[in-house]
């Protein structure tokens, strides 16, 4: 691929820490692939966004309507760059504003659009949300919650993430407990599954999952669980945002069982691999990293190692940024960086989570994503910008 600036577009004037306005003109960045091959060296998912209608009524219930038609245009975009799709993850708003039912839809939805694209990978979470907080009593409704929503997705199409559980957490007494309730939803799937561990900086309610509250006997718990199934575990995503115990997780792993990183702070390490072990990827960095993604892993197909980390570290410091603490409000930054590059028309989310970060916090959103070149249209994102901050009383 050939690399082209793009055209400097007007400055801007942005806010800063201080209160004063310094003025900003982007750099512009390369000109990243529009269409890739699939990635061929690693199983690679970005865990995609929801795009929610802005102008709909929100309902009775309080359910804020989905706009249907940009929310697949941009998983079509992914498989476009030969990404697979994490659908109805922890990116799309799961547990904060996408219930079940929408979140079941949208599923359906997804896999119905994947055939459509060859090779088109698509995994989809199932885990407890249906169930009233604070209702569940017994591990056999928390066993019967999973199975339902592992069965719409396997009917849909998809093969199964079985996401943390907030009330199995709350009512668990020990490992034993996970043991029952993951060997019941495992024993009946169709297809090896992905496990979802997430930590309680992206969800303060999964404190102490697996029955313990430190890292060592949580892992210990998690792993004889993958042991007692292996014919049902594809492998486990780990978002600890812990890089050290992601690599010690893996390297315990079964031989067969993958890793894909949740280092949303360093995924170019986890993803090269220590010459022994590597990691694949499930990441909602990837959802707007996506096209740098493409183009670095395909320098990793072609053995590479260096010039991939060399494509992708640049996106790094957009990465930590958007995954700041505190972190499960990261969904906000993904969708300001896809509303500034093109990719929806509005910066409206589910429950109005699009307040769930600081204007100077997307600020710093664009000035880094301009710096990895993830703003493929110039004019288009200060356009943008300068809206935002005309909102928050700022004439840029």
């Amino acid at each position: 691929m050939t690399q082209r600036r793009h055209r400097p577009s007007a400055p801007i004037l942005l806010p800063t820490a201080t209160g004063e306005l310094e003025s900003y003109r982007l750099r512009g960045g390369p000109e990243y692939p529009r269409r890739a091959a699939p990635v061929r060296s690693r199983v690679a998912y970005a865990a995609a966004h929801v795009v929610a209608d802005p102008l709909a009524d929100v309902t009775s219930n309080g359910r804020q309507p989905v706009d249907w038609e940009a929310t697949l245009a941009f998983r079509h975009h992914l498989w476009d760059l030969g990404l697979g799709v994490a659908e109805a993850m922890d990116t799309a708003q799961r547990g904060m504003g996408l219930d079940w039912p929408v979140a079941a839809e949208l599923i359906r939805r997804t896999c119905a659009a994947a055939t459509s694209h060859t090779d088109a990978m698509v995994v989809a979470g199932a885990q407890t949300d249906h169930l009233q907080p604070g209702s569940t009593e017994r591990l056999d409704q928390v066993v019967d919650a999973y199975r339902e929503q592992c069965a719409i997705v396997e009917d849909a199409g998809a093969r199964v993430v079985v996401m943390a559980s907030r009330e199995l957490c709350r009512i668990a007494r020990g490992a034993d407990d996970y043991a029952t309730v993951y060997d019941a939803v495992l024993s009946q799937l169709r297809r090896p599954a992905i496990l979802h561990w997430l930590g309680k900086v992206f969800d303060p309610a999964l404190t102490g999952y697996w029955g313990a509250s430190s890292y060592e006997a949580a892992s210990k718990s998690c792993l004889e669980i993958i042991d007692a199934n292996l014919a049902k575990v594809d492998g486990i995503k780990c978002s600890l945002l812990d890089q050290d115990k992601e690599i010690d997780l893996r390297r315990r792993l079964p031989s067969g069982v993958r890793m894909y990183t949740g280092d949303d702070f360093d995924y170019p390490t986890t993803i090269a691999g220590d010459g022994e072990n590597y990691s694949d990827a499930l990441l909602g960095a990837f959802d707007f990293a996506a096209p740098a993604a493409a183009w670095s892993l395909e320098a990793l197909d072609g053995g590479d190692v260096a010039e991939f980390r060399r494509r992708m570290e640049p996106t790094l410091p957009l990465s930590r940024h958007v995954f700041s603490p505190p972190t499960w409000f990261y969904k906000t930054g993904v969708v300001f960086l896809a509303y500034l590059a093109g990719h929806q028309s509005h910066f409206r989310m589910i429950g109005g989570l699009e307040s769930g970060r600081s204007v100077l916090h997307l600020v710093g959103c664009f000035r880094l994503a301009d710096q990895a070149g993830l703003l493929p249209d110039g004019d288009l994102a200060v356009a943008r910008m300068r809206r935002l901050l005309a909102l928050a009383g700022v004439d840029a």
